[in-house]
């Protein structure tokens, strides 16, 4: 739509957020109406309409099979837009047209904004199925009435009252029709059903709709005044009501087709099974986000409990040892603490490396320089894991063999995402400037415990390929190619 505005129309930018408002609203006025909704906007020249919205009911058949918007007609072929464009009001006159041996009824309706007539809404009815109309049919129309003199008048759709399409109750969720001291009208099945789930065991036709509602919902003080008002249709707003077990969701209308408020529409769904599923998605998110603080103070206290037995060995391979252990197990709990903040099972790998990172550094203190450029994004639970042990003994390796004790140097992590399909890859490199490879050295044969830890995570859990070679210059590098899930 912004783009056929802009194209074809004068609108200004304000004009076509007003559009944009009324088309976020007209789902209801296609339902009610049981018709095709196509907004008309007049071209720059004044010569000819330019379709830029459509909308088809849910309630009815449509009068349209094919998609109208983009389409130009030139001013005088439909004469009802021209005399609701030109004289700012509903034009009904003239006999039913005829679509593909279906007749069908065409009205336009002037969209009106701060006095000016912006274009026109052509409601085109199919009238193939047309009947005696029932008491709930008869309440939609005369709704939809109401609706469309308020958008000729420029009362509808409120200012500042923008709509989620998707999450506001739609027509046919529950209708209650209220007259102007918010007495029921009429009340639909659908929305009897709802307040038969809060409680009610009465009909509500007669009932006070916002007392009855405030009655329906708990209160530990007062009577909820705002509840009583928006549920009486004063003005425009929605809410959650829940009382015995059951939530619905109300959205309140006012109805002002004259000017004073005659009366109010109650849109209402029941939302008890979709708020249930969200309230134990929440708790089964935080019980896994608690198993994940839990694995990690597990995971610290073993580190602990091996930290205090190298203290006491006597063996220098010995303690060593152990505190490579104590290294590995750190950066497994790195992962679970990470994951115990978040509402996935996905974590920032970024933050991990950086952590890893200032974790092995401290085995040589103001000597070594460790740094990291590029990006790792976000991965899997059961790709971060594995990764943070295997950048663990990699990063190990480097500062305790590239480098003779005291000797200064530095560390570079570099990480790149990519591949043919969007960040289907994680490339890292690893490489130092310190001594280099020992001459025949093989790094997939290499006996050493760490490097077969790489090797055995990186081929054989992460799919991905290890490789370790000569630096340009000098020192070594280490090269991790993985593949990942793209995440977006």
């Amino acid at each position: 739509m912004n783009d056929l505005v802009r194209q074809h129309t004068a609108l200004s930018e304000s004009d076509l957020e007003w559009l944009h408002l009324l088309v976020s609203e007209w789902q209801l006025l296609s339902d009610l109406s049981f018709a095709d909704l196509v907004l008309w906007v007049p071209t720059l020249d004044g010569t000819r309409y330019v379709s830029v919205a459509q909308m088809r009911p849910n309630t009815g058949p449509t009068s349209y099979q094919d998609d109208m918007v983009g389409h130009l007609v030139p001013r005088g072929r439909r004469p009802l837009l021209d005399a609701a464009l030109d004289e700012g009001r509903i034009v009904r006159e003239g006999d039913p047209e005829w679509r593909e041996e279906v007749p069908v009824r065409v009205e336009s309706i002037p969209v009106r904004r701060e006095g000016r007539v912006l274009g026109v809404i052509a409601r085109n009815t199919n009238l193939l199925t047309v009947r005696t109309p029932s008491r709930l049919e008869l309440t939609y129309l005369q709704s939809a009435s109401d609706l469309a003199q308020m958008i000729a008048a420029g009362a509808f759709p409120f200012p500042g009252q923008q709509v989620d399409m998707d999450a506001s109750p739609r027509a046919g969720d529950g209708l209650i029709r209220l007259d102007a001291d918010g007495v029921v009208q009429y009340a639909s099945p659908n929305a009897l059903s709802a307040y038969h789930r809060l409680g009610l065991a009465a009909d509500l036709v007669g009932q006070h709709l916002g007392q009855i509602t405030a009655e329906l919902a708990p209160s530990r003080g007062p009577v909820d005044e705002a509840l009583v008002k928006l549920a009486s249709g004063y003005a425009p707003r929605e809410a959650e009501v829940e009382g015995n077990g059951g939530v619905i969701q109300l959205r309140a209308i006012p109805l002002k087709p004259k000017g004073p408020r005659i009366g109010s529409l109650v849109l209402l769904r029941d939302v008890t099974e979709l708020r249930r599923r969200e309230r134990e998605l929440i708790t089964k998110d935080a019980t896994i986000r608690e198993i994940h603080h839990r694995v990690k103070n597990n995971l610290q206290t073993v580190a602990a409990l091996l930290r205090l037995q190298a203290r006491r060995m006597d063996s220098e391979r010995g303690r060593e040892a152990l505190n490579e252990a104590v290294r590995r197990v750190g950066s497994i709990a790195i992962v679970h603490e990470t994951l115990s903040q978040n509402l996935d099972e996905r974590v920032e790998f970024d933050e991990i490396a950086d952590r890893v990172l200032a974790m092995v550094a401290e085995i040589s203190p103001g000597k070594v320089a460790c740094r990291r450029s590029g990006r790792c994004g976000i991965l899997d639970a059961e790709v971060a894991t594995p990764l943070s042990m295997v950048l663990t003994e990699v990063l190990q390796n480097a500062l305790e063999h590239a480098f003779a004790p005291g000797e200064h140097g530095t560390v570079e992590v570099a990480a790149m995402r990519g591949g043919p399909r969007d960040d289907e890859r994680l490339l890292i490199t690893v490489q130092d400037d310190g001594r280099g490879l020992p001459e025949g050295f093989d790094p997939q044969r290499a006996g050493n415990l760490g490097l077969q830890i790489v090797r055995t995570l990186v081929e054989g859990e992460l799919g991905g390929s290890f490789d370790m070679v000569r630096g340009a210059e000098r020192g070594t590098r280490v090269v991790l190619d993985i593949p990942v899930r793209s995440q977006k």
